[in-house]
């Protein structure tokens, strides 16, 4: 099962062809906005390589021409290898989104996801991201246009519902009719947030119901837990998202279906390298010493681990390159 095989941007096969290899069962870096920028997907790349990657959403204008910003285009031509990206959308207006779709394609977007699980996605001028599942109406029209748009995949990003989580079994009937290439599904309602936990039954429940291959996100936060979903719900993969942004090795542990947890030396080992590595990115990608701070300190909320716990809040209200860097290096005393 593992590794996985990487495709080659350069071989001649179907555009519509998966974004991983068949027989392979792919562990995906999750798009976390504000924190898998092109920095954190290189690193992850360099160091873990998932088998798929996604840009941040993209939020998709319903008046200006283009409908995405010229810097989100610029993502989906960003160098990722032989690692496939995926450019994900996020808007409610099918024009709107498919004209963003097309244009994403020209610039070089091979697999294009619609974002449907976001809990906090609006616009001024409607719902988006989770609160799309409040408009089943306007998914039937969105849906199929999309489908028709987008020579590559496509693939959608979802919550289990609203507020019931046996909404998504009444969608997949359009999924499968549209020709979805595949599903990523958060077993939360978009109201739950991050409350409670992701009822990965309702994952088993969706395998067994549609033909479309499910990707499984939500709670993977040790390499026990990941190979426990795949092997109760039969999902043909997983998604990475905070697990992953606080321990990068999570992919290396799913991939040798290590399940011990790391010790502290082997922690403190992967911090300093970790968080060196991308404070030298973001200094290069970012302008500003606050601005560098930042984007850091955003991803040091996600690290929860107990034996570094009084390092990283004490990380968290650092204001200089210097004294951060100080403090990354003392992971290695």
């Amino acid at each position: 099962m593992y590794p996985s095989q990487f495709l080659s941007p350069t071989t001649d096969i179907s555009m519509r062809t998966l974004p991983w290899q068949e027989g392979t069962t792919p562990l995906m870096l999750a798009p976390l906005q504000g924190l898998t920028n092109r920095a954190m997907r290189a690193l992850f790349i360099d160091w873990v390589r998932p088998d798929v990657v996604f840009t941040e959403f993209m939020r998709v204008s319903n008046v200006s021409r283009k409908h995405l910003l010229n810097s989100d285009l610029k993502e989906v031509t960003s160098t990722t290898g032989d690692v496939p990206l995926i450019a994900q959308l996020v808007g409610n207006n099918s024009k709107a989104l498919t004209a963003a779709a097309r244009n994403a394609a020209a610039a070089g977007a091979r697999h294009i996801n619609l974002n449907m699980g976001c809990p906090y996605g609006r616009m001024t001028s409607g719902a988006t991201g989770g609160a799309m599942l409040q408009h089943p109406d306007l998914l039937a029209e969105i849906i199929p246009a999309l489908r028709t748009a987008i020579s590559g995949t496509f693939s959608i990003k979802l919550r289990a519902g609203y507020v019931d989580p046996d909404q998504i079994f009444s969608l997949l009937s359009l999924f499968e009719n549209a020709e979805v290439d595949f599903l990523v599904l958060h077993p939360r309602t978009v109201k739950q947030k991050y409350a409670g936990a992701a009822d990965h039954s309702i994952t088993e429940r969706v395998v067994r119901e549609t033909s479309l291959p499910v990707i499984a996100n939500g709670d993977i936060s040790t390499a026990a837990e990941g190979l426990r979903i795949l092997a109760e719900t039969g999902a043909a993969g997983l998604m990475l998202g905070r697990g992953a942004i606080s321990d990068p090795l999570l992919f290396e542990r799913l991939r040798t279906r290590h399940t011990e947890e790391p010790t502290r030396t082997e922690t403190a080992e992967m911090l300093h390298r970790y968080l060196n590595d991308l404070l030298a990115r973001y200094s290069k990608l970012f302008c500003g010493e606050r601005q560098i701070l930042d984007k850091l300190k955003n991803v040091l909320m996600f690290i929860d681990t107990a034996d570094f716990s009084e390092q990283i809040s004490k990380m968290k209200r650092i204001r200089s390159i210097n004294a951060m860097h100080d403090m990354i290096e003392a992971f290695k005393a």
